[in-house]
Protein backbone atom coordinates (compact mmCIF):
# COMPACT_ATOMS: atom_id res chain seq x y z
CA UNK A 1 0.00 0.00 0.00
CA UNK A 2 1.34 3.28 -1.10
CA UNK A 3 1.87 5.64 1.60
CA UNK A 4 1.16 9.54 0.12
CA UNK A 5 3.21 12.52 2.82
CA UNK A 6 1.39 16.43 2.55
CA UNK A 7 4.81 16.98 0.61
CA UNK A 8 4.53 14.50 -2.02
CA UNK A 9 0.26 15.54 -2.06
CA UNK A 10 2.08 19.00 -3.14
CA UNK A 11 4.69 17.24 -5.44
CA UNK A 12 2.36 15.43 -7.49
CA UNK A 13 -0.53 17.89 -7.69
CA UNK A 14 -1.19 21.32 -9.84
CA UNK A 15 -4.62 23.20 -10.30
CA UNK A 16 -5.66 22.30 -13.36
CA UNK A 17 -5.83 18.57 -13.38
CA UNK A 18 -6.79 19.14 -9.85
CA UNK A 19 -10.09 21.00 -11.08
CA UNK A 20 -10.11 19.06 -14.39
CA UNK A 21 -10.64 15.97 -12.03
CA UNK A 22 -13.15 17.39 -9.69
CA UNK A 23 -14.71 18.23 -12.63
CA UNK A 24 -15.23 15.44 -14.22
CA UNK A 25 -15.92 13.21 -11.25
CA UNK A 26 -18.87 15.30 -11.30
CA UNK A 27 -19.60 15.23 -14.57
CA UNK A 28 -19.43 11.37 -14.57
CA UNK A 29 -21.68 10.74 -11.50
CA UNK A 30 -19.98 8.67 -8.26
CA UNK A 31 -21.97 6.73 -5.96
CA UNK A 32 -21.17 8.16 -2.73
CA UNK A 33 -23.84 7.67 -0.01
CA UNK A 34 -24.90 10.00 2.68
CA UNK A 35 -21.72 10.86 4.96
CA UNK A 36 -21.62 9.61 8.61
CA UNK A 37 -21.84 12.86 10.52
CA UNK A 38 -21.34 12.60 14.55
CA UNK A 39 -20.84 15.27 17.15
CA UNK A 40 -18.38 14.56 19.62
CA UNK A 41 -18.96 16.31 23.17
CA UNK A 42 -16.24 17.76 24.56
CA UNK A 43 -16.48 18.27 28.92
CA UNK A 44 -13.98 21.57 28.57
CA UNK A 45 -14.46 23.16 25.56
CA UNK A 46 -15.93 23.28 21.91
CA UNK A 47 -17.40 19.75 20.61
CA UNK A 48 -15.73 18.21 17.76
CA UNK A 49 -16.89 16.76 14.70
CA UNK A 50 -16.05 13.68 13.17
CA UNK A 51 -16.95 12.97 9.35
CA UNK A 52 -16.88 9.54 7.63
CA UNK A 53 -17.12 10.19 3.93
CA UNK A 54 -17.19 7.21 1.50
CA UNK A 55 -17.33 6.60 -2.32
CA UNK A 56 -17.22 4.64 -5.46
CA UNK A 57 -16.51 4.61 -8.61
CA UNK A 58 -16.06 2.42 -11.86
CA UNK A 59 -13.56 4.72 -13.90
CA UNK A 60 -9.93 6.37 -12.67
CA UNK A 61 -9.29 9.60 -12.90
CA UNK A 62 -9.28 10.16 -16.83
CA UNK A 63 -12.60 8.20 -17.11
CA UNK A 64 -11.18 5.01 -17.61
CA UNK A 65 -14.20 2.07 -17.39
CA UNK A 66 -11.71 -0.68 -17.25
CA UNK A 67 -10.76 0.84 -14.06
CA UNK A 68 -12.53 1.32 -10.65
CA UNK A 69 -11.77 2.73 -6.93
CA UNK A 70 -13.63 2.71 -3.67
CA UNK A 71 -12.27 5.19 -0.66
CA UNK A 72 -13.61 7.29 2.48
CA UNK A 73 -12.20 9.76 3.97
CA UNK A 74 -12.02 9.86 8.34
CA UNK A 75 -12.04 13.62 9.18
CA UNK A 76 -12.38 15.57 12.24
CA UNK A 77 -12.81 19.26 12.98
CA UNK A 78 -11.89 20.59 16.71
CA UNK A 79 -12.23 24.48 16.91
CA UNK A 80 -10.12 24.79 19.49
CA UNK A 81 -7.14 22.85 18.10
CA UNK A 82 -5.64 26.67 17.34
CA UNK A 83 -5.33 27.01 20.99
CA UNK A 84 -2.59 23.86 21.04
CA UNK A 85 -0.83 24.77 17.45
CA UNK A 86 -2.79 22.29 15.45
CA UNK A 87 -4.94 22.91 12.82
CA UNK A 88 -8.40 22.30 13.29
CA UNK A 89 -9.30 19.60 10.58
CA UNK A 90 -7.42 16.96 9.94
CA UNK A 91 -7.78 13.25 8.42
CA UNK A 92 -7.15 10.48 6.45
CA UNK A 93 -7.89 8.72 3.30
CA UNK A 94 -7.76 5.19 2.21
CA UNK A 95 -8.06 4.06 -1.30
CA UNK A 96 -9.57 0.93 -2.29
CA UNK A 97 -9.44 -1.16 -5.46
CA UNK A 98 -12.53 -0.89 -6.61
CA UNK A 99 -12.83 -4.58 -7.42
CA UNK A 100 -10.80 -6.80 -4.86
CA UNK A 101 -10.88 -3.74 -2.17
CA UNK A 102 -7.35 -4.25 -1.74
CA UNK A 103 -6.05 -0.87 0.04
CA UNK A 104 -3.75 0.88 -2.49
CA UNK A 105 -3.09 4.10 -0.96
CA UNK A 106 -3.01 6.14 2.72
CA UNK A 107 -2.85 9.54 1.89
CA UNK A 108 -2.79 12.88 3.98
CA UNK A 109 -6.37 13.62 4.50
CA UNK A 110 -5.32 17.12 5.65
CA UNK A 111 -3.51 18.34 1.94
CA UNK A 112 -5.94 16.10 0.19
CA UNK A 113 -8.96 18.18 1.63
CA UNK A 114 -7.53 21.22 1.09
CA UNK A 115 -6.45 20.41 -2.73
CA UNK A 116 -10.30 19.23 -3.30
CA UNK A 117 -12.05 22.30 -1.64
CA UNK A 118 -10.37 24.73 -3.19
CA UNK A 119 -10.39 22.64 -6.64
CA UNK A 120 -14.08 22.47 -5.99
CA UNK A 121 -14.69 26.68 -5.35
CA UNK A 122 -12.31 26.99 -8.35
CA UNK A 123 -14.32 24.65 -10.71
CA UNK A 124 -17.91 26.86 -9.44
CA UNK A 125 -15.76 29.53 -10.22
CA UNK A 126 -14.89 28.52 -14.20
CA UNK A 127 -18.40 28.53 -14.26
CA UNK A 128 -19.91 31.83 -12.15
CA UNK A 129 -17.29 33.61 -12.05
CA UNK A 130 -16.87 36.78 -14.21
CA UNK A 131 -13.60 35.94 -16.80
CA UNK A 132 -12.28 39.35 -16.42
CA UNK A 133 -12.41 38.75 -12.17
CA UNK A 134 -8.82 39.95 -11.13
CA UNK A 135 -9.71 41.43 -7.72
CA UNK A 136 -9.91 38.50 -4.89
CA UNK A 137 -10.88 38.56 -1.25
CA UNK A 138 -10.15 35.73 1.01
CA UNK A 139 -11.96 35.77 4.14
CA UNK A 140 -9.93 33.70 7.10
CA UNK A 141 -6.35 32.72 7.54
CA UNK A 142 -6.61 29.20 8.57
CA UNK A 143 -4.87 26.41 6.48
CA UNK A 144 -7.10 27.00 3.67
CA UNK A 145 -7.02 30.04 2.77
CA UNK A 146 -3.80 30.46 0.70
CA UNK A 147 -5.12 27.37 -1.59
CA UNK A 148 -8.30 29.36 -1.74
CA UNK A 149 -6.35 31.93 -3.46
CA UNK A 150 -4.12 29.95 -5.68
CA UNK A 151 -7.03 28.14 -6.68
CA UNK A 152 -8.79 31.29 -7.80
CA UNK A 153 -5.75 32.37 -9.64
CA UNK A 154 -5.15 29.41 -11.40
CA UNK A 155 -8.90 30.23 -13.42
CA UNK A 156 -9.26 33.56 -13.53
CA UNK A 157 -6.60 36.76 -14.09
CA UNK A 158 -6.19 37.96 -10.37
CA UNK A 159 -3.44 40.49 -9.61
CA UNK A 160 -5.18 41.56 -6.20
CA UNK A 161 -5.35 39.41 -3.78
CA UNK A 162 -6.84 41.05 -0.21
CA UNK A 163 -6.67 38.19 2.60
CA UNK A 164 -8.80 39.31 6.26
CA UNK A 165 -8.76 37.84 9.25
CA UNK A 166 -10.04 38.65 12.87
CA UNK A 167 -6.64 37.97 14.03
CA UNK A 168 -4.21 40.58 11.57
CA UNK A 169 -1.35 38.82 12.07
CA UNK A 170 -3.18 35.55 10.59
CA UNK A 171 -3.47 37.50 7.88
CA UNK A 172 -0.59 39.50 7.56
CA UNK A 173 1.30 35.70 7.50
CA UNK A 174 -1.00 34.25 4.80
CA UNK A 175 -0.05 37.44 2.66
CA UNK A 176 3.16 36.97 3.19
CA UNK A 177 3.19 33.22 1.93
CA UNK A 178 1.39 34.59 -1.50
CA UNK A 179 3.58 37.71 -1.68
CA UNK A 180 6.90 35.20 -1.41
CA UNK A 181 5.27 32.78 -4.22
CA UNK A 182 4.78 36.18 -6.69
CA UNK A 183 0.87 37.03 -5.93
CA UNK A 184 0.33 40.60 -5.22
CA UNK A 185 -1.43 40.47 -1.92
CA UNK A 186 -1.61 42.27 1.31
CA UNK A 187 -3.59 41.93 5.20
CA UNK A 188 -6.53 44.08 4.92
CA UNK A 189 -8.42 45.57 8.04
CA UNK A 190 -11.42 46.79 6.55
CA UNK A 191 -13.09 43.56 5.58
CA UNK A 192 -16.58 45.51 3.88
CA UNK A 193 -14.39 47.74 1.87
CA UNK A 194 -12.46 45.38 0.66
CA UNK A 195 -15.47 43.16 -0.36
CA UNK A 196 -16.87 45.98 -1.64
CA UNK A 197 -14.60 46.37 -4.61
CA UNK A 198 -13.79 42.28 -5.00
CA UNK A 199 -14.71 40.42 -8.24
CA UNK A 200 -14.71 37.06 -6.10
CA UNK A 201 -15.14 36.68 -2.22
CA UNK A 202 -14.17 33.58 -0.95
CA UNK A 203 -14.64 32.40 2.55
CA UNK A 204 -13.30 29.43 4.41
CA UNK A 205 -13.87 30.09 8.40
CA UNK A 206 -15.71 28.67 11.62
CA UNK A 207 -17.81 31.83 11.72
CA UNK A 208 -21.15 31.89 13.20
CA UNK A 209 -22.21 34.94 11.99
CA UNK A 210 -22.04 36.30 8.87
CA UNK A 211 -19.01 37.73 7.37
CA UNK A 212 -20.16 38.96 4.16
CA UNK A 213 -23.15 41.31 3.81
CA UNK A 214 -25.40 41.75 0.85
CA UNK A 215 -25.21 45.22 1.05
CA UNK A 216 -22.17 45.47 0.11
CA UNK A 217 -21.50 43.22 -2.56
CA UNK A 218 -21.01 45.31 -6.29
CA UNK A 219 -22.86 44.43 -9.49
CA UNK A 220 -21.02 41.42 -11.19
CA UNK A 221 -19.55 39.85 -7.64
CA UNK A 222 -18.89 36.17 -7.03
CA UNK A 223 -19.56 34.68 -3.93
CA UNK A 224 -17.74 31.73 -2.90
CA UNK A 225 -18.58 30.12 0.60
CA UNK A 226 -16.83 27.09 2.21
CA UNK A 227 -17.12 27.50 5.83
CA UNK A 228 -20.36 27.28 7.66
CA UNK A 229 -20.69 23.30 7.37
CA UNK A 230 -23.07 22.55 10.35
CA UNK A 231 -26.83 24.40 10.30
CA UNK A 232 -25.94 27.17 12.88
CA UNK A 233 -22.45 28.07 11.17
CA UNK A 234 -23.15 31.30 8.42
CA UNK A 235 -20.92 33.22 6.54
CA UNK A 236 -23.51 35.52 4.72
CA UNK A 237 -26.38 37.10 5.48
CA UNK A 238 -29.86 37.03 3.98
CA UNK A 239 -29.61 40.23 2.03
CA UNK A 240 -26.29 38.06 0.47
CA UNK A 241 -28.01 35.27 -0.36
CA UNK A 242 -31.11 36.82 -1.75
CA UNK A 243 -29.29 39.18 -4.17
CA UNK A 244 -27.32 35.95 -5.91
CA UNK A 245 -28.23 33.51 -8.18
CA UNK A 246 -27.28 30.14 -5.70
CA UNK A 247 -25.54 27.55 -6.93
CA UNK A 248 -23.93 24.20 -4.79
CA UNK A 249 -21.92 21.47 -4.67
CA UNK A 250 -24.68 19.23 -3.95
CA UNK A 251 -28.55 19.97 -3.35
CA UNK A 252 -28.74 17.14 -0.37
CA UNK A 253 -25.72 18.19 1.38
CA UNK A 254 -25.93 22.05 1.51
CA UNK A 255 -30.03 21.64 2.16
CA UNK A 256 -29.24 19.76 5.32
CA UNK A 257 -25.60 21.15 6.87
CA UNK A 258 -24.81 24.28 4.90
CA UNK A 259 -26.05 26.96 7.25
CA UNK A 260 -25.94 29.79 4.52
CA UNK A 261 -28.93 28.17 2.90
CA UNK A 262 -30.70 26.19 6.16
CA UNK A 263 -30.86 29.08 8.14
CA UNK A 264 -32.59 31.57 5.36
CA UNK A 265 -34.80 28.88 4.33
CA UNK A 266 -35.71 27.85 8.11
CA UNK A 267 -36.58 32.22 8.78
CA UNK A 268 -38.76 31.82 5.11
CA UNK A 269 -36.55 34.25 3.56
CA UNK A 270 -35.59 32.05 0.20
CA UNK A 271 -37.31 28.81 -0.26
CA UNK A 272 -35.09 25.49 -1.74
CA UNK A 273 -36.14 26.91 -5.58
CA UNK A 274 -33.60 29.33 -4.90
CA UNK A 275 -30.91 27.00 -5.56
CA UNK A 276 -30.51 27.27 -9.38
CA UNK A 277 -28.07 24.39 -9.41
CA UNK A 278 -25.20 22.42 -8.19
CA UNK A 279 -21.88 20.93 -9.67
CA UNK A 280 -23.83 17.94 -11.43
CA UNK A 281 -25.97 20.37 -13.22
CA UNK A 282 -23.13 23.01 -13.99
CA UNK A 283 -20.60 20.27 -15.25
CA UNK A 284 -23.16 18.02 -17.42
CA UNK A 285 -24.68 22.03 -18.92
CA UNK A 286 -28.29 20.95 -17.64
CA UNK A 287 -28.55 24.61 -15.95
CA UNK A 288 -26.80 27.40 -17.23
CA UNK A 289 -23.65 29.01 -15.01
CA UNK A 290 -23.24 33.33 -14.94
CA UNK A 291 -25.92 34.68 -17.07
CA UNK A 292 -24.83 38.42 -17.66
CA UNK A 293 -21.94 39.94 -16.33
CA UNK A 294 -24.06 42.18 -13.70
CA UNK A 295 -25.60 39.49 -11.96
CA UNK A 296 -24.10 38.56 -8.57
CA UNK A 297 -23.74 34.67 -8.08
CA UNK A 298 -22.97 32.56 -4.85
CA UNK A 299 -21.62 29.53 -4.71
CA UNK A 300 -21.71 27.43 -1.32
CA UNK A 301 -19.58 24.24 -0.42
CA UNK A 302 -20.33 21.67 2.37
CA UNK A 303 -17.77 19.05 0.56
CA UNK A 304 -18.39 15.78 -0.68
CA UNK A 305 -17.13 12.38 -0.77
CA UNK A 306 -16.56 11.92 -4.63
CA UNK A 307 -14.22 15.26 -4.49
CA UNK A 308 -12.27 13.48 -2.11
CA UNK A 309 -12.35 10.22 -4.36
CA UNK A 310 -11.37 12.19 -7.11
CA UNK A 311 -8.85 13.46 -5.54
CA UNK A 312 -7.04 10.27 -3.72
CA UNK A 313 -7.29 8.43 -7.56
CA UNK A 314 -4.89 11.45 -8.81
CA UNK A 315 -2.90 11.20 -6.39
CA UNK A 316 -1.93 7.60 -6.34
CA UNK A 317 -2.34 7.56 -9.75
CA UNK A 318 0.01 10.28 -10.66
CA UNK A 319 2.55 8.91 -7.51
CA UNK A 320 2.61 5.40 -9.74
CA UNK A 321 2.98 6.67 -12.99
Amino acid sequence: MKLVSPVEVDALLNWPDMINAIELAFRQGVIQPVRHHHTVERPDGAASTLLLMPAWSDFDALGDSSKGYMGVKIVTVSPDNGAVSKPAVMGVYLLLDGKTGEPKALIDGQRLTLWRTAGASALAARYLAREDASKLVVLGAGALSGFLARAHSAIRPINDISIWNRNFAGAEKVAAELIRDGFNARAVEDKDAAIAEADIITAGTLSTEPLILGKHLKAGAHVDLIGAFTPKMRESDDECIKRARVFVDTRDGALKEGGDIVQPIKAGVIDSGHIIGDLFDLTRGTMRGRQSTGEITLFKSVGAALEDLAAGILVYEKAMA
